[in-house]
Formats: C-alpha cells, sequence, structure tokens
C-alpha cells in the first residue's frame, strides 16, 4: 500500500509539473484556471458587495492606475513569450476597500484588493507599486492552484498513510502518533511552501514594478516600514507563512540589480 501511494503520487507530481515563468522554479499545478477562475471571479465579486469601498477617489485612482500599468507589463510580458492564452485569461482589477487591516491580496485571475490600512506601509506610489507588484506576482505565478494542487496532494497522502498505518502498525497508540508526526510535519511543510511563494512573489513583483517604471528601491522599504510598524516582535521563521521582514529587505536589495536587468530585457522584446 505505502509503494503504490509513493508511485501514485509521484506519477502525479511528475505529469503537473510545470516552470514558473522568469525564476525558473519547478511548481507542481494540476488544477486548471478553466475549474478555479470563475469561482475566483465569483468570489470576488461576493467579496466587493459585503464590503465598503474607500470613498477616497485621489488614493482609489492611484491604486488603479498603479494596478494598470503593472498588469499591462505582465501581460506584454505573456503575449511575447508564448503566453497569449493565458495573458487572455487574466480580469485584471483593482479596488480599495476601507478597512485598517494592514494588508493586499490577490485572487487567481488578477483580482487585486488593498485595504486603506496598508496605506501608511506603502507611503508613496512607488511603496503601491511594490506592493502592487507582489500580489500581482502571486496571479501571474499562479500560486493559488499550486497551493491547491498541494493541498489535494496532502490530502490524499494523509488517507494513503491513515490506510497504511492501520494494516502495518497494529498498537492505536503507535498508529495515532504516526499520525500526529505526519499531520505536524506536514503543516510546516506548507508554511515553508508559503514562504517560497512570498520569496519568489517579491522577487517577479520587483521585475514588474520596474517594467512599469516605478522605481524599485522602494520594494525593500516597505519592508523596512512594516518591520517598524511591528517593532521587531515577529514569531520564529519557521513557523510562519512569510519571510522575516529583515530577510525580505535583504533578499530584495540584493535582487535589485538582477531585477533591474530582467526589467529592461523584458520591456526590450514587448517595445
Amino acid at each position: 500500500m505505502k509503494r503504490i501511494v509513493a508511485l501514485f503520487l509521484i506519477s502525479l507530481i511528475v505529469y503537473s509539473c510545470s516552470t514558473v515563468p522568469i525564476t525558473g522554479r519547478k511548481r507542481m499545478n494540476f488544477v486548471s484556471d478553466a475549474k478555479v477562475l470563475p469561482t475566483s471571479f465569483a468570489q470576488y465579486s461576493g467579496f466587493l458587495r459585503e464590503n465598503t469601498l474607500s470613498t477616497n477617489v485621489e488614493k482609489t485612482n492611484e491604486i488603479k492606475e498603479v494596478g494598470s500599468r503593472i498588469s499591462k507589463a505582465v501581460d506584454r510580458f505573456m503575449r511575447a513569450n508564448d503566453m497569449e492564452a493565458e495573458a487572455k485569461s487574466y480580469r485584471w482589477e483593482f479596488n480599495l476597500i476601507e478597512d485598517e487591516t494592514v494588508n493586499a491580496w490577490c485572487m487567481p485571475g488578477g483580482k487585486v484588493v488593498f485595504y486603506t490600512g496598508i496605506l501608511p506601509i506603502a507611503a508613496n506610489t512607488d511603496g503601491i507599486a511594490a506592493i502592487m507588484g507582489h500580489e500581482v506576482a502571486h496571479a501571474f505565478a499562479k500560486h493559488g492552484q499550486e497551493r491547491m494542487s498541494s493541498g489535494m496532494v496532502q490530502q490524499g497522502l494523509g488517507m494513503g498513510l491513515q490506510i497504511y498505518t492501520g494494516l502495518a502498525i497494529k498498537d492505536p497508540k503507535q498508529a495515532a502518533m504516526f499520525n500526529m508526526a505526519y499531520g505536524v510535519g506536514s503543516q510546516l511543510g506548507m508554511l515553508k511552501f508559503s514562504r517560497t511563494h512570498e520569496t519568489e512573489a517579491d522577487r517577479l513583483g520587483l521585475v514588474f514594478m520596474l517594467m512599469a517604471g516605478y522605481n524599485g528601491t522602494e520594494a525593500s522599504e516597505v519592508w523596512v516600514r512594516m518591520s517598524q510598524r511591528a517593532g521587531g516582535q515577529a514569531p520564529p521563521e519557521f513557523m510562519s507563512t512569510h519571510p522575516t521582514n529583515q530577510r525580505r529587505i535583504a533578499d530584495l536589495r540584493a535582487y535589485l540589480p538582477e531585477a533591474k536587468i530582467l526589467a529592461k530585457k523584458f520591456n526590450a522584446q514587448t517595445n
């Protein structure tokens, strides 16, 4: 049984493996856009109906303008790199929600929300572009679909292990301990998986904001301000879904020279 489960999972992963453009990271995704995007769009519409749009016209227009410029840069990249079908599937939309939550997010297919609470961290238009680039990158790299795929594999593996332990481990207490160990291990594995996505979105977002003509130095400064707001308090990185603020600051500063080269290269391809 253990061998059967392992062979099934290996076959599934190999079959569904693809590469994230630009970063070259191998990803597992067997959840089709045809299944995910209609649900994503419907949920986004429902969210907008149930939450309050900001009445700050100036900031709302700024969010929409920055989002438009960055999404157009991404669209040009995709169409210049044999990704026209994917480019057509996105339905980019950018809204500012009146809420003190310090957050922004993007659903599969390009549906972005900024909360007014994150605007002080953004601080300026380039800061907004840094956050926007990061969120757009999540959609571009299909992180949502990848996490769904990983969750499905985890669920299947967990069921397989339960069957195996029930057959191979006679002591119920030992079986319970084995399953508990798997549960803890898989949870921490998912956290690391999320940190991988966050770092990838940071780097892709930096390239995208540069392609759209914004100042890339603000990408790291956003996290400087985020760190100052948090007062340096954060959970241990291995227990967090995100890299530490200091790690993100260092990584973005180190990656900026390469990001500038890539942005120039990709803009040259699309002109």
